[in-house]
């Protein structure tokens, strides 16, 4: 039967617009080139975590939304939005072999005025110079004449109840003034607002930029955090101060790493960027190694409170709270919790954990010990990490049990606990 929206990858990106799309009454299909989060779907299970709920994957599937393996069914509907997965590949540079899949089995079934989008954050140049051919080698079709093709990268902050996928403007960029409306009228279904864009380029841009803006003022409060330790400052305090300004600040906190799935990029390191790139962005790849380097830094201060009160890391009991990317949430995507307990249990520790979000969790993968009792494990551990602040957790409480607390979020009151 035929649909009139395709969604090509069911994970982060695609199954919130799913669950918009559905509610908005658009008649959806889902396509993975991976058969697993389709099944996942029918048996009416989250294939990520911290996507979907079970209960919101009933109400789409009730709704209408049908997850399918066959890539003929591409071939039956008016939109088809690409929301593949693009992840940093072991040189740092962004992995499109998931979004190459998916256009190539869309092309292959690509009908003539059918509008094709993409919501993959990808840096810039990506839409005309890898989506664009394989849709046109793939089906015999140019974009702009034959088919509207336009860039829309995704905005997603998961577990934000205030701006949601309907009060989030969409950006829009098309490879012509036609992509770009046909773009629009789709998103008006979906948005309240959409920004159109000069091309797919600035829509491109305007990810980097946004996912760059968070990556170095992060880097900056991180590189505020360990200086003003070193000097006795309360950093914490010192945000409180800041933030009060009313213009020119923007307030930001440190912690043990980024994490989350918007990668820093800096699309003067592409090679296909239409020119040579003579111009990189140091500040992002500054940002990038100053980051990297808080996990280090958060095991470096472990090892001196354990040292200060008596105690090695060999053979220390370290309680690891909040091991996800962002509160609230059971999306691990790049949290630093996994290299913290890896480097402790190099250095002898013996690692627990609680999160109330993650019911088993593996470093290197072995299992991880869960703590059933939260404030009996703080109390038993001679160290305590608070790596993420989830709202159920009682800090307050939580500081007069444990032996020992460093906090990495600063969320605990002041004077309570050890803070980064």
């Amino acid at each position: 039967m035929p649909a009139d929206l395709a969604v090509i990858g069911l994970g982060h990106l695609g199954l919130p617009l799913v669950q918009a799309a559905v509610a908005a009454g658009i008649d959806t299909v889902g396509y993975d080139t991976d058969p697993r989060p389709c099944a996942e779907l029918r048996a009416g299970r989250t294939p990520v975590e911290g996507s979907l709920t079970a209960s919101e994957i009933r109400r789409v599937l009730s709704g209408g939304f049908r997850p399918t393996t066959s890539a003929a069914e591409l071939g039956r509907v008016r939109t088809a939005v690409i929301c593949s997965p693009t992840p940093l590949g072991p040189d740092r540079t962004v992995d499109l072999t998931a979004l190459r899949d998916a256009a190539r089995a869309l092309a292959a079934r690509l009908r003539p005025h059918t509008t094709v989008l993409l919501e993959s954050a990808v840096p810039p140049g990506t839409t005309e110079n890898v989506l664009r051919p394989l849709l046109e080698e793939g089906s015999g079709l140019v974009a702009g004449r034959d088919f509207h093709l336009a860039c829309s990268p995704s905005r997603l902050d998961p577990g934000n109840r205030t701006h949601t996928y309907a009060s989030t403007p969409k950006v829009i960029g098309g490879l012509t003034p036609a992509c770009t409306e046909s773009a629009a009228a789709f998103y008006g279904r979906l948005t309240d607002k959409v920004v159109r864009a000069r091309g797919p380029r600035e829509a491109e841009m305007t990810k980097v930029l946004e996912t760059n803006f968070r990556h170095v003022n992060i880097a900056l409060v991180n590189e505020m955090a360990v200086a003003c330790h070193d000097l006795g400052v309360d950093l914490w305090d010192v945000i409180r101060c800041a933030e009060t300004k009313p213009f020119g600040f923007h307030p930001f906190r440190p912690g043990p790493g980024v994490g989350g799935h918007g990668v820093p990029v800096d699309p003067g390191s592409l090679p296909y960027s239409g020119r040579t790139p003579g111009h990189p962005l140091r500040m992002v790849s500054l940002a990038q190694e100053i980051n990297d380097r808080m996990p280090s830094y958060v095991i470096q201060r472990c090892a001196t409170l354990l040292n200060e009160h008596g105690k090695s890391v060999r053979g220390a009991r370290v309680l690891l709270l909040g091991v996800t990317y962002k509160p609230d949430s059971a999306d691990q995507e790049a949290s630093p919790a996994r290299e913290i307990a890896g480097r402790l249990m190099d250095m002898g520790a013996q690692i627990g954990y609680h999160d109330p979000h993650v019911l088993d969790w593996r470093v290197r993968q072995l299992p991880v010990p869960r703590a059933d009792s939260l404030y009996e494990a703080a109390a038993a551990a001679d160290l305590t990490v608070l790596l993420q602040q989830h709202r159920t957790y009682d800090l307050q409480g939580l500081a007069v049990k444990a032996q020992l607390l460093l906090d990495t979020r600063g969320a605990t009151p002041a004077g309570a606990a050890h803070r980064l």
